[in-house]
């Protein structure tokens, strides 16, 4: 049986890995679908030896310090793809973690193809050569970024963003914001949980005391209790957790949302709403970051617009009091809110259109058949 192996290390990459999966499906309905994922790509019919929630980390310290465990999962993940013998390996993301994958199925003559690869036009331009060398081909779901990888002798072929499909936006541009909801994405790892909502808390109780009818909701990651999110909420001030059915209908009822940099930020970017981004990491990994990237801003939205239509709160500036003036100053501006419309309007043209997994899925088809 014809059988691709996914490896994937995060939710983002579960999520965008499943749209292809679910295209994937329609078309070669006889190839096996296994590897590392998360809810997502389990519920498209991918069989999950190994799950994303094994590696919920980032950043230079955040890896050492749960280096052990890593290489563990390493070392089974290589048992695993010898038993299963995959015709071809897809990476997805998390390059630190899948680049071990690569060099595994180099040793056992497995061809390898990256989806959504490392961002190395940004940081870390050295790791070229190593994609180059144990990469068959990269698909990438960022038009500015084909360019570069052609310039080195990188077979990529864009496909468009499957975020795109996903957020659905002609699905769900009729529905409006709801006055003084505050939507509130603050990631999908404990290290982002545990710097970040403290932070939107302390947010929370400065803007209550100018806007008393605002009310904050929070839209919870799968792989978070709701206790354990409360435990970091630090105010008297309402938290409401949502699980809500259609994630990005939701999204579109928010005013604005406040979220950790990630995927999640693209995708309240082209369901239209208007995002303050933070973010922060440990000190050593910031500093290690911030000498060697390379590109103005962190948040993709920005990235592919060339400009800043998302506000970034990195690092130290990433508290409460500098988060809440930024939503107050929204708040209280006529038009503020409706001018970042407008840029992620403009976003969403740049960005493809829905059928980048099925370009995708049937891309992969053909490297199988060859």
């Amino acid at each position: 049986m014809t059988k691709i192996w996914i490896n994937t290390g995060e939710l983002s990459g579960d999520i965008q890995s499943a749209t292809f999966v679910e295209e994937f499906k329609k078309i070669a309905p006889h190839v096996e679908v296994v590897g590392m994922g998360g809810p997502h790509l389990e519920q498209a019919g991918m069989r999950c030896l190994y799950r994303i929630e094994d590696l919920s980390v980032m950043g230079f310290a955040e890896v050492i310090a749960v280096l052990p465990k890593i290489i563990r999962l390493l070392l089974k993940i290589r048992k695993s793809l010898t038993e299963e013998r995959p015709n071809l390996i897809l990476l997805t993301d998390a390059p630190d973690f899948n680049f071990f994958i690569a060099r595994m199925a180099k040793k056992l003559n497995i061809p390898v193809v990256y989806f959504i690869p490392p961002k190395v036009w940004a940081w870390r331009s050295g790791r070229v050569k190593f994609l180059r060398k144990f990469v068959e081909k990269i698909y990438s779901i960022l038009p500015f970024e084909v360019a570069f990888y052609k310039k080195h002798n990188i077979d990529v072929e864009y496909i468009g963003n499957p975020i795109v499909s996903l957020v659905n936006y002609p699905a769900i541009a009729h529905i409006n914001p709801e006055q003084g909801r505050i939507g509130l994405m603050p990631g999908s790892r404990k290290k982002e949980i545990e710097s970040l909502l403290p932070e939107f808390a302390r947010s929370a109780e400065i803007l209550k005391k100018q806007f008393p009818h605002l009310e904050f909701h929070l839209m919870r990651a799968p792989n978070f209790e709701e206790d354990y999110l409360r435990s970091h909420w630090h105010s008297s001030v309402p938290l409401h957790i949502e699980n809500p059915q259609n994630r990005y209908a939701f999204m579109r009822s928010c005013e604005c949302i406040i979220a950790a940099s990630g995927t999640a930020v693209l995708e309240s970017a082209l369901a239209g709403v208007p995002t303050l981004v933070a973010y922060k990491l440990s000190p050593l990994s910031y500093a290690i970051g911030k000498k060697f990237v390379k590109v103005e801003w962190i948040s993709l939205p920005n990235l592919i617009m060339q400009k800043e239509i998302f506000p970034e709160c990195i690092q130290n500036a990433a508290r409460g009091e500098n988060l809440a003036c930024i939503v107050q100053s929204w708040l209280l501006s006529e038009n503020a809110l409706d001018l970042i419309r407008e840029d992620c309007s403009q976003l969403r043209a740049l960005c493809g259109d829905e059928h980048g997994a099925r370009r995708f899925a049937l891309s992969i088809c053909k490297y199988l058949q060859n």
